[in-house]
């Protein structure tokens, strides 16, 4: 038996796809806990699971916003500066005193709680990386100048909360990155990385509190989900009343579940507006999805082999709607600009045109056989088992107790 410490961000999206993997892990008789902010993590992971508290807001705290208008490089600095970098020293001491107390063999630290990361070379542990996104693997190719300064960014982290001696990227392990996507939709340009493990999504139940009225949808009616994810209820009030209005237009021959969780948008006899949906088995009964490019809306669409309309915001939604776009899988709209008209004639297409459908059909394929939480808790066996055979500690025994003055962040 070992044992695994998931070290997570108060980001729903990042925390959902672990969930699967974690509960693989307790069926195959591992110990399992979770570092994170508890208002965040603890209902996601539900009341039996062990959550070691860790500091750190949330987006949608007050003064946490970003400006809307931002895009690009601006928008992914402004995150690492306002956001990564200040929630890496807040979780950071959180992460040593689980490490204390729980004592695992592999830390499994998501791509953007660097603190995980950070702590684990400080203090010589093993760690896996949890990419919640493959954007990150394609959307700073030919922009050096960026990539550089997220480098020293974390350097100057590193300093403050790991060891400075350290050379490895945080946000990504060189012993093992377990990817929720497949190579098929990734379509990477230059090979991953032999560190690098396509699990495919994370397919598994997730608690939902609300109702939702299942008997209102027509099943003589295609269903469409439109949805942009947890993360941008602020931005999305033009776009969504596009969104609306385009559905009206097609009262005659579809419906629509539309997520909007500020009740801005009316709904009516074709379109149910919801604060939020039971998104895994509501996608059972869509015909397609209109998103923002989300990874873990998009990969779940397609594990269901639904054609997409994405809208990227900012952030890694641009590199997935290109994704989607290469694959044949679905059409990218602009989200800032597109009509419903436009919407309209998209959305048209992916539903009636059968090259869409019949592309999302193989990539569910793909995805499928990728293999989920099992093949990803195959994957941390076995880098358990590698660690131990380079060091001198057999997989399942406590590593080594922190020593005075290991028990904090840097000053």
């Amino acid at each position: 038996m070992s044992g695994f410490l998931f070290v997570v961000p108060p980001l729903v999206g990042h925390v959902n796809p672990t969930l699967g993997v974690a509960a693989e892990l307790v069926r195959r008789g591992h110990r399992v806990a979770w570092a994170g902010p508890p208002r965040i993590v603890g209902p996601l992971v539900g009341r039996e699971a062990r959550v070691f508290p860790c500091a750190g807001r949330a987006p949608d705290d007050p003064g946490m916003a970003r400006p809307p208008t931002l895009r690009g490089a601006a928008a992914l600095k402004y995150l690492w500066e306002r956001y990564l970098g200040p929630l890496a020293e807040e979780m950071a001491p959180g992460v040593l005193r689980a490490v204390e107390e729980f004592r695992p063999d592999v830390l499994v630290v998501d791509q953007q709680a660097v603190a995980g990361a950070l702590v684990a070379e400080r203090l010589g542990l093993p760690w896996a990386t949890s990419a919640s996104t493959s954007g990150e693997f394609t959307s700073l190719v030919g922009l050096p100048k960026v990539e550089a300064w997220i480098a020293d960014f974390v350097d100057d982290l590193r300093k403050r909360i790991g060891d400075p001696h350290g050379t490895g990227d945080p946000r990504r392990s060189d012993r093992l990155v377990l990817v929720f996507s497949a190579e098929e939709l990734i379509g990477a340009a230059e090979p991953l990385g032999e560190q690098v493990r396509c699990v495919g999504p994370s397919i598994v139940p997730r608690p939902y509190d609300g109702h939702f009225p299942w008997e209102w949808l027509d099943r003589g009616r295609p269903t469409v989900l439109i949805t942009l994810g947890t993360a941008n209820t602020g931005s999305g009030t033009r776009f969504l009343t596009e969104c609306a209005a385009m559905v009206r237009d097609r009262s005659d021959r579809l419906q629509a579940v539309l997520v909007d969780p500020s009740g801005s948008v009316p709904g009516d006899d074709a379109l149910l507006v919801r604060p939020s949906v039971p998104q895994l088995p509501l996608l059972e009964r869509c015909a397609a999805v209109v998103c923002h490019g989300g990874h873990n809306t998009t990969c779940e669409a397609l594990w269901h082999g639904l054609p997409l309309v994405v809208a990227p915001i900012r952030d890694d939604q641009p590199a997935i709607a290109a994704q989607v776009a290469r694959a044949g899988v679905g059409v990218r709209v602009r989200f800032g600009r597109v009509t419903a008209e436009q919407l309209g004639a998209v959305l048209d297409a992916v539903l009636h045109e059968p090259g869409y459908r019949a592309a999302a059909r193989r990539m569910a394929r793909s995805l499928r056989a990728a293999g989920g939480p099992a093949a990803a808790a195959t994957h941390l066996e076995e880098l358990v088992v590698a660690a131990s055979v380079e060091g001198s500690r057999p997989p399942g025994t406590s590593p080594p107790r922190l020593t005075a003055g290991q028990g904090g962040a840097h000053a």
